[in-house]
């Protein structure tokens, strides 16, 4: 199985085009965030998520973690996949269930340590699919509250244990680039890889950059070192 490919903060149609072309089972559309880079505004969310042939995924990057403000959030926009970058305790998936029969959930674990394994598999019975990021979920005098793009990896090997725990299959994210997505991969064995500020210069998608990381992931499944084979959700 291939891994997966999704290309995050997309800002325009132009931008989402480009990365359909190159070839990207899935984007990520961030909606109001506290800090971090590719928000868009909810205007744009509802032009971009119909515009997306299929098969390719829209995941709504949201920071909400009240049931009722993310239900408004997905029933407005559609997306394929919501992503929760904010930390919501797993009752709150329960109600989402209820409210949300036919959605896919993405929680996001922010990878600070090995205790990011315990949060991982609390979270994986109410997920589709996880994504591990480098974000800093709780802020401090000395790391201000960041929720991803922080362009940052984290610790792998324990990325690489939560991959081998679970049946969930899982997103990397966190710093990744053309330079190390391929040794990402034979690490961790994800699912899938996620990048933003990787394949971006000046902060707008750069086609070179972008067409350099898919060479290098599909290089290392041309390798015949294939991620782990879990059950694909529905996000991608």
């Amino acid at each position: 199985m291939h891994t997966r490919i999704k290309i995050c903060c997309i800002q325009s149609v132009e931008e989402a085009k480009l990365a359909v072309r190159a070839g990207a089972h899935a984007v990520g559309l961030v909606s109001a965030m506290p800090s971090g880079p590719g928000v868009i505004s909810e205007e744009m969310i509802a032009d971009l998520a119909p515009r997306l042939p299929p098969p390719v995924g829209t995941f709504l990057l949201t920071s909400e973690t009240s049931p009722a403000a993310i239900t408004d959030h997905y029933r407005r926009f559609r997306p394929t996949a919501l992503q929760f970058v904010a930390p919501m305790e797993p009752s709150a998936y329960v109600r989402l269930r209820e409210r949300l029969p036919g959605a896919r959930f993405v929680p996001v674990v922010h990878v600070t340590g090995p205790a990011s394994i315990d949060e991982a598999e609390t979270l994986a019975p109410h997920a589709d699919a996880l994504l591990l990021d480098s974000g800093t979920p709780d802020s401090s005098p000395d790391e201000p509250r960041r929720l991803g793009g922080t362009g940052r990896t984290h610790d792998w090997a324990v990325s690489r244990e939560i991959v081998d725990r679970l049946d969930t299959p899982v997103f990397l994210a966190g710093g990744l680039d053309p330079t190390n997505v391929g040794e990402a991969i034979r690490t961790v064995r994800p699912f899938g890889v996620d990048v933003c500020s990787g394949v971006r210069t000046d902060g707008n998608l750069d086609a070179s950059k972008l067409h350099t990381f898919i060479q290098a992931v599909h290089s290392v499944a041309g390798s015949g070192s294939e991620p782990g084979a879990k059950t694909p959700p529905e996000t991608a």
